[in-house]
């Protein structure tokens, strides 16, 4: 499904949005349970989009920015057997 929009004063005239994915969907590409990907989102290390009224929200998300959250949270020691920091060519 392709959703156009209308773009004012740029040079391009529509812009493909990309889609929200349900909490399952969600999880299975950060391949976590969706229970732990929503206490994420709700806590606010990960992006996630609350929709509705009251306490009981629907969640949804988009993949790009789960993508680029967990893209911006990785630590160098996780790469490395044994969690030791690589060290870098100078030292």
């Amino acid at each position: 499904m392709q959703v156009g929009l209308q773009v004012v004063g740029m040079s391009q005239t529509s812009t493909q949005l990309e889609p929200f994915v349900d909490p399952p969907t969600a999880a299975g590409f950060l391949a976590m349970k969706p229970r732990q990907l929503l206490e994420l989102a709700r806590a606010g290390i990960l992006p996630g989009h609350p929709i509705g009224p009251g306490k009981r929200h629907s969640w949804r998300f988009r993949l790009s920015e789960l993508a680029a959250s967990v893209a911006s949270r990785v630590d160098s020691r996780s790469a490395v057997p044994g969690g030791q920091k690589a060290k870098n060519a100078n030292g």
